[in-house]
């Protein structure tokens, strides 16, 4: 389960990095995967780091 969370988290952030490097070339849905990658790597980072305590 934590290896596919962190596969699809790096698929999200190669998406967010191209965005960033050709924004000409960015999909129109460029917006909506910025902010879910955003709060998907809160989440996995808050959940690991209480589970950690």
């Amino acid at each position: 389960m934590r290896r596919t969370l962190l596969v699809i988290l790096v698929c999200l952030n190669a998406v967010v990095l191209l965005g960033q490097l050709w924004p000409e070339g960015a999909p129109p849905f460029a917006r909506i995967v910025n902010i879910v990658f955003l709060v998907a790597v809160l989440g996995y980072l808050l959940r690991d780091l209480l589970a950690r305590r």
